[in-house]
């Protein structure tokens, strides 16, 4: 039985596989669908419903290419990358390479739109979340005044004018294709909030980039902007409910609804919110991956319920941001989580999409191009004129208040959303969107330029000058006869003063603890049993200990500012730190421990934080020095070996770096006082050898090099200050200085003069003088054609300055400074062999500082005497004209010695 069931079974399969082998020829239709790709011949570039990620990847490359190699020379004149992105998409649609025979069918047919739409509106509702973000409320309550004000009345005017235009544009091309009978009511509504609205988002970047954020007419604006763009979203909402409701009872209801749903998300939401993240720590550490995926859902589920309910999804982003806290960085550091994709992918797509709708051809007739220039200029004008007005109502003058009517003229980011969503809801056809996309470039393009020419910053520190009553409007001084003074004789005075009182130092994380240690040297004794140290060659003859005795001296009180700079991108988070600077400054732990180090110290101290773009650093450190009317400025050199305060374990020669060292060389030759530039080799401690070989880690992943080196508490620790002086401005500047830090009973000081015949110091010191007449280096030639008149004066002078400080020290130092006078006709050897000396000669538990005199005009008889080689190498251009030749020398012959250059304001 079972064997003649055997041979039957087999029959079948036979049957079945022969007639599944016949079916599966190459023109069955049962095939299953082809998985080798272009392997198999399949065209990627043809688009596949089934498969429409290919078409896709394909549309947002050549998007993204495109908007960036754009956005290249547009940021060079200042504009904002929407422009770019707005511009790329116009000449990749219709009006530009849509003329390209089948180039549309091919990269954009009409079937793959939808999907690109899709990835764009996901990404518009991320991007008006971030708006949200952006949008700080308490800004807009500490300033309701002024935001009111000028908000309100930079809207009526552009409000009042839109319906006014509205008119023609509702008759004249009301019957285009691609729009739906809509009533005059509507249409009017929707151009007067297109005319009125102003692009926040943008405004926020050039008030940041062109540094007005802090000044009265960036705070305006700012406040302004805010209350301008939350009632423009709010009458989009409506005109949009409008639109999309049956009738107008139905609207009234999208409304209601619309308005318990903010107060719901308000009372409710963020209460609950709130509760979660400070249960989770995430205002104090930051959100963590689940509350950035809460957070991302609560965007998501808003959006879902306003677009349900008849009201664009964008809204339903954009209140969530609203809602959410800037307590602690929050909104910032969720911001940092999202932007980057938003920015970089979406945005691009979305912008490229309203270029894509633009057909420019379609301008065509005359009273086209009538209704484009009538367009711009009621966009323009009005919202200029509006604004100007508003703000002389506030008390600002003529030149400050049409600075905030251009600036409220922005339009940008929302302008472009706002037509998008008027010609999705079919209100503006293809021609009309186009006329406003036009209208939107044209005024944002001319914002930045506008304010840089109405408000330059020579123009603002005229106007803060004037409103302080300091000068009068034509710029002359008001000041009492008997003590008004030249200010170039007031900054020479300060510089000409014995003692520093302020200095402004720039705060790098890398530097910090060379820093610290520097400063630490200014500060008064804490403790009245502090040792006192003896200098080391007077210990060696005279058989001198450390003294416990009190060795004070008067000290006038210094004040030491610090200010952390910190890059300002096109990021929206470094935009919002900049608008939230004095929350974030108290946040920022470089400045927070710049203040415990003071307090520990007794120090009088103060930290700011300033977020600017790179390439204004050293401007912007020098207006700070000047604010504070600064008596020296304290760069630190960068340890990272790059503009980043981040230290990086690589083989980067940090003196060569072009950028820091540009920075370093801008700052000395714009610096309004002394100025001194710290090279920290291992100043703040004591350094070791590195060890030999890594030792390998247990199985507790702890290896045992990691508990055999403890950083052991030194007391009292030393350090011992060399100065060489060959007779300049800034040796007197470096000279000055040594004294003052040699106060502190820590420190000893040797200062040794050198001394040059009199055939060379006439070339030295002619070249110094010609250089103070011309503000630059001299070179060689110029040096030959100086008076020897000068020396017999000037060298006196010099020399004099060195036996005066010499003879006039105080008896409390004596013990610890020691002054030498050396003759030599070979400067450079004679002070690399003395420095070398000196520094192996002096305690081995202290740090050792070698202070330098810039002596810029002398860089040529003392590179007579320099090797150059590996010494030279070491260093870029700027940093070798920033540092100096004898700096140049000590670094490549004593790499372990801190170094100070000093250069005097003279």
């Amino acid at each position: 039985m079972a064997s003649s069931a055997l041979p039957t079974v087999t029959r079948v399969l036979t049957q079945v596989v022969t007639q599944t082998v016949a079916s599966a020829t190459p023109s069955s239709t049962q095939r299953a669908t082809p998985q080798g790709g272009i392997l198999e011949g399949s065209n990627p570039s043809i688009y596949d419903p089934k498969n429409p990620i290919f078409i896709f990847v394909i549309q947002a490359g050549i998007i993204l290419i495109f908007c960036r190699l754009l956005h290249y020379p547009l940021s060079k004149l200042r504009q904002p990358r929407v422009i770019a992105e707005v511009i790329g998409g116009v000449i990749l649609g219709p009006s530009a390479m849509g003329h390209i025979p089948g180039f549309t069918n091919a990269i954009f047919p009409a079937a793959s739109i939808p999907n690109l739409t899709l990835v764009a509106n996901v990404g518009l509702i991320l991007f008006l979340f971030l708006v949200g973000l952006e949008v700080d409320l308490r800004f807009l309550v500490s300033n309701w005044r002024v935001a009111i004000t000028v908000g309100a009345l930079g809207m009526a005017l552009p409000f009042g004018m839109g319906c006014a235009i509205a008119y023609g544009l509702y008759n004249q091309f009301r019957d285009d294709p691609g729009t739906v009978p809509i009533n005059f009511g509507v249409y009017m509504l929707f151009v007067a909030v297109a005319m009125a609205i102003t692009a926040f988002p943008v405004l926020c970047r050039i008030l940041t980039e062109l540094k007005l954020l802090q000044t009265p007419v960036g705070v305006i604006v700012l406040s302004a902007g805010v209350s301008n763009d939350v009632v423009g979203w709010v009458l989009l909402a409506l005109c949009v409910a409008l639109v999309n409701a049956g009738s107008g009872l139905t609207a009234l209801w999208v409304l209601l609804v619309c308005v318990a749903y903010v107060l719901f998300l308000s009372f409710a939401v963020r209460p609950g919110f709130m509760w979660i993240l400070r249960r989770s720590g995430s205002i104090q550490n930051g959100p963590t991956q689940s509350i950035v995926a809460l957070t991302l859902l609560m965007v998501l589920a808003s959006a879902f319920f306003t677009g349900v309910i008849g009201v664009h999804p964008i809204f339903g982003g954009f209140v969530i941001g609203l809602i959410c806290p800037h307590e602690g960085g929050f909104a910032i550091k969720i911001t940092e989580k999202v932007e980057d994709l938003v920015a970089v992918l979406f945005l691009p797509l979305y912008f490229a999409l309203s270029g894509l709708s633009t057909n420019l051809g379609l301008l065509n007739s005359g009273i086209t191009w009538a209704y484009v220039i009538g367009v711009v200029c009621v966009a323009f004008f009005a919202k200029v004129i509006g604004g100007t007005l508003a703000a002389k109502l506030n008390g600002l003058v003529w030149r400050e208040s049409f600075t905030i009517g251009a600036l409220m003229s922005c339009k940008g980011l929302v302008e472009l959303i706002v037509l998008n969503i008027g010609l999705q809801a079919k209100i503006l056809s293809t021609r009309t969107f186009t006329i406003f996309v036009v209208m939107a470039l044209i005024t944002t393009f001319a914002t930045t330029p506008l304010t840089t020419a109405l408000y330059p910053h020579w123009y603002q520190i005229k106007i803060e000058a004037w409103k302080r009553g300091e000068i009068d409007w034509d710029g002359n001084r008001l000041t009492n006869d008997d003590n008004s003074t030249d200010p170039d004789e007031t900054s020479m005075a300060k510089a000409e003063s014995a003692q520093i009182g302020k200095i402004l130092t720039y705060l790098r994380l890398d530097s910090m603890p060379g820093v610290l240690a520097l400063v630490s040297l200014f500060s008064k004794p804490i403790c009245p049993t502090a040792v006192s140290r003896v200098h080391h060659t007077k210990r060696q003859y005279e058989g001198s200990e450390e003294s416990n005795t009190p060795d004070f001296l008067a000290v006038r009180p210094i004040q030491i500012y610090g200010l952390h700079l910190m890059e300002l991108t096109d990021r929206a988070s470094s935009v919002m730190r900049v608008a939230e600077i004095d929350e974030y400054t108290l946040r920022d732990p470089v400045v927070n421990t710049f203040r415990t180090f003071g307090q520990l110290r007794n120090l009088p101290v103060s930290g700011q934080v300033m977020v600017v773009p790179e390439a204004s650093y050293a401007t912007t450190l020098v207006d700070k020095a000047s604010d504070v009317s600064a008596d020296m400025m304290l760069i630190p050199w960068t340890l990272s070996g790059t503009m980043s305060e981040y230290e990086i374990e690589d083989s980067t020669n940090r003196f060569a770096n072009g950028a820091f060292s540009h920075f370093v060389l801008s700052s000395l030759l714009r610096a309004p006082c002394n100025t001194a530039i710290f090279v920290d080799n291992g100043f703040s401690h004591k350094k070791k050898e590195k060890a030999s070989k890594a030792l390998s880690r247990t199985i507790s992943r702890i290896s045992t090099r990691d508990m055999q080196h403890f950083s052991t508490a030194t007391v009292n620790k030393g350090y011992h200050i060399y100065l060489p002086y060959i007779g300049s401005d800034d040796d007197k500047a470096a000279i000055r200085l040594v004294l003052q830090l040699a106060r502190d009973p820590s420190v000893t000081a040797t200062i040794v003069q050198f001394e040059l015949p009199e055939a060379t110091a006439v070339d030295l010191q002619g070249a110094q003088d010609q250089e103070h007449l011309s503000g630059a280096p001299t070179n060689a030639s110029t040096k030959n054609k100086v008076h020897t008149t000068a020396y017999n004066v000037s060298s006196d002078r010099y020399s004099g300055f060195f036996s005066a400080i010499r003879d006039s020290l105080p008896p409390a130092l004596a013990s610890r400074v020691i002054f030498e006078t050396i003759l030599t006709s070979s400067p450079y050897q004679t002070i690399m062999k003395k420095i070398k000396d000196d520094v192996e000669a002096s305690s081995k538990d202290s740090g050792d500082l070698i202070v330098l005199g810039r002596n810029s005009a002398m860089d040529t008889v003392l590179s007579a005497g320099s090797d150059g080689g590996a010494s030279s190498a070491l260093l870029d251009s700027d940093a070798k004209q920033g540092l100096g030749v004898l700096a140049e020398g000590i670094l490549g012959r004593i790499p372990k010695a801190s170094l100070l250059v000093v250069k005097s304001f003279r």
